[in-house]
């Protein structure tokens, strides 16, 4: 008996949930004077906003940048004639007062000569000469080897405080560039209804930039960031958050990601951008009887080649232009990949304040 009543009951809750979202629409045929009904579902109740895009960039290829070229030619090594060297260098003479041996005296550095020549000084040697002469080659090697230190210990500072000054002020950029760790990140801002022009503003922004191009992709974030910093006293809502991935592969699912999950929230994307190719779908027809428009939600994406987060997350408006401002003054060869949408799209759509609690449930009031 238990059983079957939870079976009456179950089957009562699922015909008036169905009821709800069902309409009868009667029609009359005229041919056979018949009145039949059409059943449709309703789903006013679910429907969201039309959604726009816009984007482009990969993970796949390194950043483009320029390079600095090194000339060849210092590095040559130039060589001349040997035998010319040595017959014109006076360290080699030939002592003619041998006859004709020409025996070569090769001079060898060395301190003070103490060799008693036998034909000057009698064969005598002046030790007293010989004694200070020694004692200013050891005071000169000493001094020479403190030279040399401090000349050492000067040089290597001298590298490190230009290596040091090259990495703090951004030429550690090189590294970044070169190597596979990525920063994704997410900028998600809702706008009151107030703010329509920044519709209008991101449809003709999308329109007109060609995003299959570096240069382009970089004009559609410098666009799309300074549109919401020029409206700040429409910002209600805040989304934020920055990213490091350490590899590509893992970059672009993340990108993807976090793309399917805003769009998902679209009902139709009624105008995108994507690579340079333009599609836009005429035939969304927005509901006539929905409550009026309340919000304007723009998302940014950011795939960059930094090895640290852009920013921290957000929860007041200081903070939103400092990370908007941050976007906006992007090096292009820093920028991999970005993707722009926003909701409504259609100016005659609206997003409801129900369906902006719905739709976007993590973003913090400002």
């Amino acid at each position: 008996m238990g059983h079957f009543s939870f079976r009456r009951y179950s089957a009562i809750a699922v015909g008036a949930l169905l009821a709800s979202t069902i309409t009868i629409h009667p029609t009359t045929d005229t041919t056979n004077n018949t009145t039949s009904a059409h059943l449709t579902f309703d789903a006013a109740a679910s429907a969201r906003s039309s959604g726009g895009r816009s984007g482009g960039g990969s993970f796949r290829s390194s950043p483009s940048r320029s390079s600095g070229s090194s000339s060849s030619g210092s590095s040559r090594s130039r060589s001349s004639g040997s035998s010319s060297s040595f017959s014109n260098s006076p360290s080699y003479q030939r002592d003619r007062s041998y006859g004709g041996g020409g025996t070569v005296i090769v001079p060898v550095p060395g301190g003070p000569s103490i060799y008693n020549d036998p034909y000057r000084n009698n064969g005598y040697s002046n030790n007293s000469n010989s004694q200070a002469a020694t004692d200013d080659s050891g005071v000169g090697w000493i001094v020479a080897l403190i030279l040399l230190g401090v000349s050492a210990i000067v040089v290597f500072g001298l590298v490190f405080f230009v290596i040091k000054a090259i990495r703090s002020s951004g030429g550690a950029g090189s590294t970044e560039l070169d190597n596979d760790t990525i920063t994704v990140s997410k900028v998600q801002v809702a706008l009151l209804a107030e703010a329509r022009e920044i519709q209008s503003e991101l449809t003709a922004l999308s329109l007109d930039v060609d995003t299959d191009t570096s240069e382009g992709l970089l004009q559609l974030v410098q666009e799309a960031a300074l549109a919401l910093l020029r409206m700040p006293e429409n910002w209600s809502h805040v989304l934020a958050d920055s990213q490091v991935v350490k590899s590509r592969e893992d970059a672009e699912a993340l990108f993807n990601k976090l793309s399917i999950a805003e769009r998902s929230k679209f009902s139709v994307e009624t105008l995108t951008n994507v690579g340079g190719r333009v599609r836009q779908n005429d035939r969304f027809k927005p509901d006539p009887d929905e409550d009026p428009a309340s919000y304007i939600v723009v998302t940014l994406l950011v795939g960059t080649a930094y090895d640290k987060p852009l920013f921290d997350h957000i929860r007041t408006q200081e903070e939103l232009s400092q990370a908007l401002e941050r976007l906006a003054s992007l090096p292009s060869d820093y920028l991999m990949t970005f993707e722009l949408l926003w909701s409504p799209q259609e100016s005659s759509d609206s997003l409801t304040y129900d369906e902006l609690l719905t739709e976007y449930t993590d973003m913090v009031q400002l």
